[in-house]
């Protein structure tokens, strides 16, 4: 039998109203060798943030606009790459990993933040969109995690974020991810967001998942991923899921989400007016289209 984990990631459920405040989380001592070590808590259902606490001297990264807000005493600075500790290389150096990350559908800048104060800060970085932020603890997980290419959001410093190739040409043109992932990297904390509600899944030696092509959120790199077609032209052109399912094999650990983005988005672009390139119904009105003569909607 499959080991089953909880669909919220890992992270404790939010207490009911009036409940005392969530306790900061941590990963386990001795973790977090050569990077900053950060204790954290997520707030929030539908649209969360996530709070970091910073010793003195400590940093954490964020993808660009993911602030949210940050206590007096912390500084922040805009840098090439992931902004490691420890930089390797010079400025071309720096350049190529910025580089990996504008494929990945990033910003070529990330920005480092620093508790400069004596004592303990608070910083925030909120999810850009509806879904669920999860915390990963490389360490626990090997030391690296093969994500989708938008859902890095923020780490302590010292994670390395870089590229995943696909080596195989079906993945790669039919997969949903395309050939390029995020590689995030290192024996510390990152956060990773989803959209929707998200589910863990253990999967043992040899165990398949099929799943829709963009569902997939993270994997642990021992997982094998591959396309599978999904049976025959009727059910392809008609059945609504599309052509190919994503195959993934154990051992390994693979997350997933409820609602990719992308299938949020079409939903709201087919809903939009005629002069935004979606249909002009109007939901639940009795007069449908003839009622924008009315209210306004032709100026």
């Amino acid at each position: 039998m499959p080991s089953w984990i909880p669909p919220s990631g890992g992270q404790p459920p939010a207490p009911p109203p009036g409940a005392p405040a969530p306790q900061w989380g941590a990963p386990p001592p001795g973790s977090g060798a050569g990077m900053d070590v950060i204790d954290y808590r997520i707030h929030g259902q539908e649209m969360q943030y996530v709070e970091v606490e910073l010793d003195p001297g400590e940093a954490a990264v964020g993808e660009a606009g993911s602030l949210m807000y940050m206590d007096a005493g912390i500084g922040m600075e805009a840098v090439f790459g992931d902004g490691r500790k420890t930089a390797s290389g010079g400025f071309f150096d720096k350049l190529v990993g910025a580089g990996k990350r504008l494929l990945t559908g990033e910003s070529l800048f990330t920005t480092v933040y620093t508790n400069q104060s004596p004592h303990k800060r608070v910083i925030a970085f909120a999810a850009p969109y509806p879904g669920t932020i999860i915390p990963m603890d490389l360490r626990q997980l090997g030391g690296m995690l093969i994500c989708q290419k938008d859902a890095f959001l923020c780490a302590a410093r010292g994670v390395q974020l870089g590229i995943y190739f696909q080596q195989k040409l079906g993945v790669g043109f039919f997969g949903g991810e395309g050939f390029i992932m995020q590689k995030l990297e290192g024996d510390g904390l990152a956060f990773v967001h989803s959209s929707g509600a998200i589910m863990r899944r253990e999967l043992a030696a040899g165990e398949m998942l099929f799943v829709d092509t963009g569902c997939l959120v993270a994997l642990t790199p021992s997982i094998q991923f591959d396309i599978q077609y999904v049976g025959n032209i009727k059910t392809a052109l008609f059945g609504g899921e599309g052509i190919f399912f994503a195959r993934v094999m154990g051992p390994g650990t693979v997350w997933l989400q409820s609602l990719p983005f992308s299938r949020l988005a079409s939903r709201v672009f087919a809903a939009a007016p005629q002069r935004m390139g979606g249909s002009s119904r109007e939901e639940g009105s009795v007069l449908g289209g003839l009622g924008n003569l009315f209210d306004g909607d032709n100026r």
